[in-house]
């Protein structure tokens, strides 16, 4: 039942709840795996993959694609620039920042990940037939796009 209909909060019930306890969850599983088979931080890994998509990208961009803070995208730079899996180039559109680049280490780790993450995904999702995945990512783009579209003041 949506929680607008109801009359009162009941936290395991309340969809922001759920939906959060769902992705730390799946974070989780899915990070311990990053870090014990290849030292990668659920942050690092992230930013491995936009850059894997996207190609160079500044950190200020890095935060918008991963919806993660400025201070979370340094840490997790740093640790990738410390292993020489990324680099940084200079950014000809704003010479006070820069970009970040996947290096050949960086992309070969890539590599060897994206099928763990891909048999993780699957694995996750076996036993759900194809519509209702294809229903629920679609639900869940619509959720994504209302929530950026309205501020909570406070």
């Amino acid at each position: 039942m949506p929680s607008s209909s109801r009359s009162r909060l009941r936290l395991q019930d309340y969809l922001p709840y759920r939906l959060s306890v769902a992705a730390n969850a799946v974070s989780r599983l899915i990070a311990r795996a990053y870090e014990s088979q290849f030292g990668l931080r659920n942050a690092q890994w992230r930013l491995l993959a936009v850059l894997a998509d996207e190609g160079p990208l500044t950190q200020r961009m890095l935060c918008d694609r991963t919806i993660m803070d400025k201070v979370s995208v340094m840490r997790a730079a740093q640790g990738l620039l410390r292993r020489g899996l990324v680099r940084r180039l200079p950014n000809a559109e704003d010479g006070r920042s820069h970009r970040l680049m996947m290096t050949t280490a960086g992309r070969r780790l890539y590599h060897r990940i994206a099928p763990l993450a891909l048999a993780y995904e699957a694995q996750l999702l076996a036993g759900i037939g194809r519509r209702d995945i294809v229903r629920f990512e679609r639900l869940l783009r619509r959720l994504e796009r209302v929530a950026s579209a309205h501020v909570v003041e406070g």
